[in-house]
């Protein structure tokens, strides 16, 4: 193509196919692999080599030979990759793709918590920044933060942040006082029981699959067949005999489900459960971040080495290995950060 070509108007003239065929052409060019969120659109989906929830892509970052990582979520996924991988670049089709969720708790409110709180336990969603995860003692997902909450002492008070509807999920599965930072995710928020219920009525047959970070969480729990992360969503819709689930989560989820589960029926819980930032990525976007080796994130050295401690933290709860090999003369500096 010709570098006037390369323009959103151009790209966008192009059908879905033979942009997603030139896409994988310069993503072999330039020795790359593309990493993709569950809630990205499917073209970008069909482009890329794997397809996961945040911590899924981190993992398999590391796992890559390629030099180069084109990352297809938002900011804080693409700075997790980027501090995990040090000798690789990272690279994300949009700068602007961030995390409303992730922005609504900053390092120096961690940091009063904590110079209040002597001793106490800051457990961090992964959906946040690399400056809040350096000020944090653990990091959790969805699918392993009861499992992180119940490995922390019972006489140790816990603070967890950002998201408002995941910590009282998990506060109320694990009996624990936990204080739980007011921040949730604008997508799952629009979620509400209303619009639940008159979907069961119209399909009884259908499971209801719930994201813990929903806004309806607190008065819908009970009613929910399962309470799941985005991969456990779809692990379980494979092995599920339902044929029809409503899905209460960011509706880009649903292009997998369908895709894996042609004879199943997903219905999304809410139509306005979009995240605009994951939207912000398009198949034009990705070619020409290949083409011209942008945007590239990366992390402050003393930022990560902090953050990766939380993050490794969590992995040695759950009984994975660390994320990365770390001595435990390493381990044990970056420990005094916290105390």
């Amino acid at each position: 193509m010709r570098p006037q070509d390369f323009s959103e108007a151009g790209l966008s003239s192009l059908p879905k196919e033979k942009l997603i065929a030139l896409v994988k052409e310069m993503k072999a060019k330039r020795n790359a692999v593309i990493l993709a969120h569950n809630y990205q659109e499917g073209p970008i989906q069909e482009a890329a080599d794997f397809v996961g929830d945040s911590l899924k892509l981190a993992q398999h970052a590391l796992k890559v030979e390629q030099p180069l990582i084109l990352f297809c979520g938002v900011h804080f996924m693409a700075e997790t990759a980027a501090m995990l991988c040090p000798e690789k670049k990272v690279l994300v089709p949009d700068l602007a793709a961030g995390c409303s969720l992730a922005d609504m708790v900053i390092p120096s409110q961690v940091r009063a918590w904590k110079k209040e709180h002597p001793g106490g336990v800051v457990v961090c969603y992964i959906n946040t920044s690399a400056a809040v995860k350096a000020e944090c003692d653990y990091c959790c997902t969805s699918a392993n933060g009861l499992e992180v909450i119940e490995a922390i002492p019972r006489e140790k008070e816990i603070f967890f942040v950002p998201d408002y509807y995941l910590g009282s999920y998990l506060k109320a599965k694990s009996g624990r006082p936990i204080e739980v930072w007011k921040g949730y995710c604008p997508a799952h928020a629009v979620i509400n029981p209303g619009e639940i219920e008159h979907l069961q009525e119209a399909y009884p047959e259908a499971e209801f699959l719930m994201h813990p970070e929903c806004g309806c969480l607190t008065k819908q729990m009970d009613l929910a067949d399962r309470i799941l992360s985005t991969d456990g969503m779809i692990r379980y819709v494979k092995d599920s005999p339902s044929s029809a689930f409503i899905v209460a989560t960011e509706n880009g989820i649903l292009y997998r489900m369908r895709k894996e589960n042609p004879g199943k029926t997903f219905l999304p819980a809410s139509e306005h459960a979009a995240c605009h930032h994951m939207q912000r990525n398009t198949l034009e976007k990705v070619f020409r971040s290949l083409v011209r080796l942008e945007y590239e994130v990366t992390v402050e050295p003393e930022i990560a080495r902090r953050a990766v401690i939380c993050i490794n933290r969590m992995m040695e709860v759950t009984g994975k290995p660390e994320i990365i090999p770390l001595s435990e003369d390493w381990i044990l500096e970056a420990a005094n950060d916290f105390r």
